[in-house]
Formats: structure tokens, sequence, C-alpha cells
């Protein structure tokens, strides 16, 4: 089993358009974005770190970056990390656009995250493959601080399962722009530590 664990969620994206990106390239950091991924790395490298694995979108990779360099670890791309797979059904849809182009949709998902009939994959299941990376990550690496870089809805819906919680509660105290949550292990495990770079006032509903 991992010593310790940090899940992280990516920094903010340059997205003046306000495009549901999903897995869309070309989606990057903004400058506030490489901001709070360098801060959170100041913040992580108080403990320091043996494993840095991170979602393979761009996003994630280029936060995994910033605090791979603070760290001195090389940041592993991991498919596992990867967004939840509703967000790419709704890939290239303007926010404003969304209800009109996938009507009720957003209010579901608003509301019951956790019974989406139309969402290709359940948030369980995105839950499920972090919590087996992290499983397999303490088989191989047992006793050792691991930083695990990926999104939003997946970094929330593991820190539920991991803490024993209900996926109902998907959208309550969700972690802003690279916030990093701090683990340890146990049964459930035992959140000790969140901690946030200061608010980017983000008005869209985040992915």
């Amino acid at each position: 089993m991992l010593g310790r664990l940090h899940l992280v969620r990516h920094g903010e994206v340059h997205n003046p358009r306000h495009v549901c990106y999903g897995d869309l390239p070309g989606f990057g950091l903004s400058p506030t974005g490489r901001r709070q991924a360098a801060a959170a790395a100041r913040h992580l490298a108080a403990g320091g770190a043996d494993l840095l694995l991170t979602s393979p979108l761009q996003r994630a990779l280029e936060t995994g970056a910033i605090i791979g360099r603070r760290l001195g670890l090389a940041a592993s791309p991991e498919p596992r990390l990867t967004e939840w797979h509703l967000a790419m059904r709704w890939n290239g849809v303007i926010w404003e656009d969304l209800p009109t182009a996938f009507p009720g949709e957003l209010e579901a998902y608003l509301e019951h995250p956790a019974d989406l009939a139309f969402a290709p994959e359940s948030i369980a299941d995105a839950a499920g493959r972090v919590l087996d990376l992290v499983k397999e990550l303490g088989r191989r690496h047992p006793g050792a601080t691991a930083v695990l870089v990926s999104h939003q809805d997946p970094v929330q819906a593991a820190r539920i399962a991991l803490t024993g919680g209900t996926l109902a509660s998907l959208h309550h105290d969700k972690p802003g722009h690279a916030a990093v949550l701090t683990f340890v292990p146990g049964s459930p495990w035992r959140e000790v530590s969140r901690w946030e770079p200061a608010a980017t006032g983000a008005r869209f509903p985040p992915v």
C-alpha cells in the first residue's frame, strides 16, 4: 500500500470561448494555470514524493511537468487518470449552448451525477479506474508517496471512493484548479489536508 497519496487537479486552462474541451487537443494551461501549477509544486516539494503520474491530456501533462521539475521527478502519462468520459460526449460545444445541444444533460449532471444513462462512462467507473491505479502503485511501491495529476471529476470521485463516501455527493466541495488533496491509507483512506491556490473566479462549469 502507498504511504501517502496526493491527488492533484490540473491548473486553469486557456479557454476564452468557453468550449467543452473534454479530450480535445490544443487546450493547455493559461498563464494563471501555470502559476497555479507552480504554487502546487512548491506545496508538494515541502514533503517530497517518489512517484508522479499524470493524465495524458495536455492540461494535466503541463501541470505534471511543472510539478515534476520542482520535485525532481519525470511525470509518467497514465490513461487511467484521464478526464471522465462524459466530458468527451460534449466535446466542442460552447458551455452556454450545452442545454440546447444536449437537452437536459447538464441539469442531470448537476442534479444526479451518479445516475446518468447517457454517460459513456459512469462516475463510479471513473473513480474505479483511479482506485485501481492507486492499488497497483501500492503493490509495486509499498510505502511510497505518489502524486497523481488528473481532472476535477475523476479527482473528486476518487476522493469520495477512497474515503468511503457516496458518489451522489460528487458536486459537494469540489477541488479547484491545481488543488492538492492528500490522503493516508486506512479502511477507508483518510484525507489529511486540502491545499488550493487563490481562487480564479472562473464562471463556467470546469472540465
